[in-house]
């Protein structure tokens, strides 16, 4: 069944938490987020793109990714990857590897949490490390909201053409 994509997002400027229930099983959205696949759907031609992921998925592991925005300026981020309980779980730290205009060079924790529903699974974001930085913590709350909102029409657009 095909539906508008409904994301929750919001900020109590420490803080970030976002979700969606996506209609496809946990599994298979696990794979979308930790293989390079993630550079299939991440990003709009009118923002920016993933153009380089990689990641050695292991706790302690490290991931990096650059993303092109539209005017074509690459922009590097890192971390490394604190827990993997594949298909629930994955938790790992985030920096800019440039000067962030509200939040630096600043490292962040996100998790990433995978919840079977009854119609697929609800996909839950919890970004934290702003304190002092809400403006910081509104940008990323309205970021997640659109990376999740990508998701959603990615496994959309899969169940209609499978269909």
């Amino acid at each position: 069944m095909l539906h508008v994509p409904v994301v929750h997002s919001m900020t109590n400027g420490e803080t970030v938490m976002a979700s969606a229930d996506i209609g496809a099983p946990a599994e298979r959205i696990f794979q979308a987020l930790v293989t390079d696949e993630v550079e299939r759907w991440w990003g709009s031609a009118d923002t920016y793109r993933m153009v380089d992921w990689s990641a050695d998925l292991r706790i302690s592991g490290r991931w990096k990714v650059t993303v092109r925005t539209a005017d074509g300026r690459d922009l590097p981020a890192s971390g490394d990857l604190l827990d993997i309980e594949a298909p629930r779980r994955i938790v790992q730290t985030r920096a800019y590897e440039w000067d962030h205009p509200t939040l630096g060079r600043r490292q962040t924790t996100v998790a990433w949490l995978l919840q079977p529903i009854a119609d697929g699974t609800r996909v839950t974001i919890c970004h934290g490390g702003f304190t002092g930085l809400s403006d910081a913590a509104a940008e990323h709350a309205e970021g997640w909201g659109r990376v999740l909102a990508w998701l959603q029409v990615y496994f959309d657009a899969g169940r209609l053409a499978a269909a």
